[in-house]
């Protein structure tokens, strides 16, 4: 029988060489990337049988990237290996098409299970979070204020494009890198956001950003890539 290919993606030498410690010995790890732009080329050129990645990571976040490759892989089954807690960010996942959602803060048996079960054609979400995940299906979304529907249109063309940054799982720091700004002022944006739409934490932003649809206007990937390329 032959062994099962699995394409790792993470933006941190030091967690691809320890997944592919851990999971060669069972698997093929057929290639190691370290940003969303070259996860989805090289999952093209490759085809493998499951991708594991992290969420943030240069030119597309592990999310962006998987919606990418719904539009020409429906099969290939994915799962998300992330430090992100927040249900917010699973339940986001899912909806992309994630099989799977894992904690790096998981022992590292707890990803192969993952591996295993998606590939039975389960979904497999960290315990530590199942339970909460369960519930945000249940309730949905929070309610917001109705303060917050007129709320959305005051927001500045900046806000909005750091909100939507904020919801696909980038941190201030990386937001910083990708608009080229400081990172002071990304955090001053976030809490001017929190302080307008009467919101306590970053995850209340993400499900407001869920909720809103502001998330629809963000630009999609091959809109990103055409930004990125020089003018002829």
């Amino acid at each position: 029988m032959s062994r099962m290919r699995i394409l790792l993606a993470d933006d941190h030498k030091i967690i691809l060489h320890g997944l592919q410690a851990i999971l060669e010995p069972e698997f093929d790890v057929v290639a190691m990337v370290e940003d969303g732009r070259e996860l989805i080329s090289r999952t093209r050129e490759l085809r493998p049988d499951m991708v594991v990645t992290d969420i943030a990571m240069p030119f597309f976040n592990g999310i962006e990237a998987l919606r990418e490759l719904r539009k020409f892989d429906k099969k290939v089954r994915v799962i998300i290996l992330t430090m992100q807690s927040d249900v917010t960010y699973a339940a986001k996942a899912l909806e992309a098409g994630a099989t799977g959602y894992v904690l790096k803060h998981s022992a590292p048996s707890e990803l192969v299970t993952a591996i295993h079960e998606t590939m039975k054609g389960h979904t497999y979400i960290s315990p530590r979070i199942a339970g909460q995940l369960l519930q945000l299906y249940k309730i949905g979304a929070p309610a917001m204020p109705a303060r917050h529907e007129t709320g959305r249109t005051a927001l500045t063309e900046r806000q909005r494009e750091i909100l939507c940054l904020l919801a696909d799982g980038l941190s201030a720091k990386e937001i910083a890198v990708r608009l080229n700004l400081s990172q002071r002022t990304v955090e001053a944006h976030k809490y001017r956001l929190m302080e307008r739409l009467k919101l306590k934490n970053a995850a209340e932003l993400v499900a407001y950003a869920m909720k809103s649809g502001i998330l629809a206007e963000s630009p999609q990937p091959e809109e990103m890539i055409a930004q990125d390329k020089p003018a002829d």
